[in-house]
């Protein structure tokens, strides 16, 4: 009658913000930094000094969107360009993004969390979500 899920612990979610930081000012980009729970509620959040402030919800709605499937922000554009109605049917969902910025973190093959960045080209973004999940062990899908 109930289920066991992980879930994304603190001190994890504090490294990949400190982890994506660091890439960040490698880049010289100010950016935004989201890790939410499997549930897609926000675990742990930082905006570098000099990030526009529309990155704040961005970060947060990518990393909403990751969680709620699993899988990372890219992916949606393939999984609906060729599809009109999803196209333009699903685009107008409230926080859902579909470029760019926002992973799952998997654990043993388990989603128990996931990460949103923004504040630069969204490849840019990528990179610091990438070397945010590989700094903790996580797989980059």
């Amino acid at each position: 009658m109930s289920i066991i899920k992980r879930s994304i612990d603190g001190d994890t979610a504090q490294r990949m913000i400190e982890a994506a930081v660091a890439k960040s000012r490698e880049l010289k980009k100010a950016m935004c930094i989201a890790i939410v729970n499997e549930c897609g509620q926000l675990k742990a959040f930082h905006a570098m000094d000099g990030a526009a402030h529309l990155a704040i919800q961005i970060s947060q709605d990518k990393a909403w969107t990751a969680s709620s499937f699993g899988i990372a922000t890219h992916v949606w554009w393939d999984f609906i360009k060729n599809d009109p109605p999803l196209l333009h049917g699903i685009t107008h969902t409230p926080r859902l993004t579909i470029f760019g910025g926002g992973y799952p973190v998997m654990e043993e093959g388990q989603m128990i969390g996931a990460i949103g960045v923004s504040g630069g080209h969204y490849s840019d973004d990528m990179e610091v979500a990438r070397a945010a999940l590989e700094a903790v062990g996580a797989p980059v899908s």
